[in-house]
């Protein structure tokens, strides 16, 4: 079986020497050394070229580097009848509700609040905490791990989603009809969203007038999901009392953007749930084995919900 690992920027060693130790009769070649494109009947992709799908006519599969596969079913040039898979890694579940729960933790004791109270040399002891109802916007692998967890806590929370789901463990709501009850029940709100056609530009100005006013908003899905102007807007006035952010509609975000001055934001560089090819790799390379043998595929992406 012939792979090809197209990561343009990125270390993909460790990959490489996983997924070659652990699939036997697996030889990989790594972006731009690849020879024969003809012969290559699978692709690993990380923000790959676009129009470099166009390359490889026989392949089998695709397989995504990490949990998101919008790079890929973004790509004009995907073919139509290739499975594309992705990432399902107990590791990436573990950093993406941590990192969660680190903002919910931070909004819920003030610690922006205290953390300014410090610089002033200010002591006072008023109002230690807020109370907080939170709301997960995506509740599939991660966003079902976050509020399992938020929920051990004692925190009150509420899912949303595209679509029904029957017999889940906590309130519920979905599509358009349920995105007010959703925005009015909470004030935080975590967005896990799957990127689509339906959720891009989804946290607009519009979203925001839904919200409580002070809901504080956590972003960990991708940045497209946000319109970054209208939460500027929406922090301006109050009806957004901050943000934590960890994806941009451009990265790296460029130095002039006004969220690297904006006191209500936090921001951190993509960071909150990272793949760690030591633990990921051995997934592609049990697809590699399930492929020689004739068998079904794992984590096969459904491309048209987009997840």
């Amino acid at each position: 079986m012939n792979v090809a690992i197209i990561a343009p920027g990125r270390d993909v060693a460790a990959w490489k020497e996983t997924i070659e130790r652990e699939a036997d009769g697996v030889n990989i070649q790594v972006y731009p050394e690849i020879d024969s494109p003809e012969s290559i009947d699978m692709v690993m992709l990380w923000q790959h070229p676009k129009g470099i799908l166009k390359k490889f006519p026989n392949l089998k599969f695709i397989s995504s580097m990490g949990a998101g596969v919008d790079h890929i079913l973004n790509d004009p040039h995907l073919p139509k009848d290739v499975p594309v898979t992705r990432i399902k890694d107990e590791k990436l579940t573990f950093s993406m509700t941590n990192y969660v729960i680190m903002g919910v933790l931070n909004f819920h004791r003030r610690l922006d609040h205290f953390r300014t109270n410090q610089k002033k040399k200010r002591w006072d002891m008023k109002n230690p905490e807020t109370e907080v109802k939170i709301g997960v916007m995506g509740v599939g692998a991660l966003g079902g791990d976050v509020l399992d967890k938020l929920s051990y806590l004692g925190f009150e929370v509420f899912g949303y989603g595209n679509s029904p789901k029957e017999d889940f463990p906590y309130p519920y709501l979905h599509g358009k009809e349920g995105l007010q009850p959703f925005l009015e029940s909470v004030n935080v709100v975590a967005c896990l969203l799957p990127l689509t056609e339906e959720t891009e530009g989804f946290l607009d100005i519009e979203f925001f007038q839904k919200c409580k006013k002070g809901t504080y908003l956590v972003n960990v899905a991708r940045g497209k999901h946000l319109v970054e102007e209208d939460l500027i807007e929406a922090l301006n006035k109050g009806q957004i009392s901050g943000a934590l952010l960890d994806v941009y509609s451009k990265e790296p975000l460029p130095k002039d953007h006004p969220f690297w001055e904006n006191e209500k934001i936090t921001m951190t560089p993509h960071i909150a749930s990272v793949t760690n090819p030591q633990a990921a790799a051995p997934k592609i390379a049990e697809n590699c084995r399930r492929w020689l043998k004739g068998e079904p595929l794992t984590n096969v992406v459904n491309k048209e919900r987009g997840y």
